[in-house]
């Protein structure tokens, strides 16, 4: 979208347009309309393209026609993440260092008085501002231009929160690192706890989240946020004076059609205690546990034990209801031969099954292919490795 075409988008014509085929397929209605030299049928197929995933990402923001970019949606926080963020985030006034498309500030807005956004890109500026109106936001300053510069002319102490989002797309190329984002907090840190006691850093859920003390001398907490078994952020807490405090990690499994919250605390890695064979039942903890290493708390909360060392699968002969993750039944375990394995298949008959690997030299489309098995959301093979580090199948059905 160029800044033509939003201005073109806003014009009662256009809006009109987008309604009326909202639910056309976008690249059926650029053909279509492509002689109409008087609407900005390009930009028009975006928005429709763009709103068809917005219903799955913010289904409740989506009704109020917003607008947006291709790139600031893929990046936005989805609608559920936005509002867990409201959940430790209140006072009177916040700023958004990286404002994006304003996801998270449409959301914090209910709970501070006032809220900065800062957004470096001229255009998007004008799509949240088009956007807030929307949704009928008049507590959010928006602030075009160089969010640290905008910050360091603040008084100390402007601000009771500052939430950053760094971009991790520099000149095309994708890095994940806190150092090499954009702006950088480790070199900005002093300034921003300068500015406001707390930070809330969104941070890539490829991140690795040990010896981030190091970097960060003030974190406080760690947040590693899943919608629905799907990692999908990493939040570092700063808090001013918690430089002698050890962070606290939190595993935060949230459900993208519910409310409902599972969240496992801990500080460090819990000692794996084996079991000494796979069990009746198999569990695979939800992905923010495995990535915020805390596979061990739920293992000991739960009464499970781990299969093997290297992996966070979890076994026991009790069947734990409401187990933050994936839950089977296992029904059979073998070592992986293949010749045996081939045996193995054909005398269960199966044909189609879900291949599920962890610390396995094959991946599953490599095992799909070498055993000509189609997909099967019934049956499941789960590849690994046993206590003794040897390969072995579990076939097992999802409880």
């Amino acid at each position: 979208m160029t800044s033509e075409e939003l201005q073109q988008l806003l014009t009662p014509e256009a809006q009109a347009m987008l309604q009326a085929h909202q639910h056309d397929n976008p690249t059926t209605f650029a053909l279509r309309y492509s002689n109409r030299h008087d609407l900005p049928i390009r930009a028009l197929a975006e928005q429709l393209a763009c709103r068809r995933k917005a219903e799955r990402k913010l289904p409740t923001l989506s009704r109020h026609n917003l607008l947006y970019t291709t790139l600031s949606l893929e990046q936005a926080s989805s609608e559920r993440t936005a509002r867990f963020k409201c959940t430790f985030m209140q006072g009177k006034r916040c700023i958004d260092l990286s404002g994006g498309l304003g996801i998270d500030a449409i959301f914090l807005a209910a709970h501070f008085e006032e809220l900065l956004y800062c957004e470096r890109n001229e255009l998007l500026c004008n799509v949240v501002r088009h956007n807030m109106v929307r949704c009928g936001i008049g507590n959010v300053r928006l602030q075009q231009g160089d969010s640290l510069s905008f910050l360091a002319s603040q008084p100390d102490n402007a601000f009771d929160w500052i939430m950053v989002d760094p971009a991790r797309r520099e000149e095309g190329k994708r890095s994940i690192g806190l150092e090499a984002a954009s702006p950088n907090v480790v070199a900005s840190q002093e300034l921003l706890l300068a500015k406001a006691p707390h930070i809330c850093i969104k941070a890539s859920p490829a991140l690795e989240i040990s010896n981030l003390k190091m970097l960060l001398p003030a974190l406080h907490t760690i947040l590693v946020v899943s919608v629905s078994g799907e990692c999908k952020e990493i939040l570092l807490l700063l808090k001013r004076g918690a430089e002698a405090e050890h962070p606290i990690t939190k595993a935060i499994c949230l459900q993208a059609d519910n409310n409902a919250v599972v969240e496992i605390v801990g500080t460090h890695e819990q000692h794996r205690s084996l079991a000494e064979s796979l069990q009746c039942y198999l569990y695979e903890p939800d992905a923010a546990i495995i990535k915020a290493r805390l596979s061990g708390v739920v293992a000991k909360q739960e009464g499970l034990e781990f299969l093997n060392k290297s992996v966070d699968y979890l076994t026991s002969n009790h069947v734990v209801a409401s187990f933050a993750g994936k839950v089977f039944q296992v029904i059979e375990s073998v070592p992986y031969k293949p010749k045996e394995f081939r045996k193995f298949l054909d005398r269960h008959a199966i044909s189609a099954a879900s291949i599920q690997r962890r610390d396995f030299p094959l991946s599953a489309d490599e095992l799909r292919k070498k055993f000509r098995l189609r997909e099967d959301e019934k049956h499941f093979l789960i590849f690994t490795r046993n206590r003794n580090a040897e390969p072995i199948c579990i076939y097992a059905e999802r409880c």
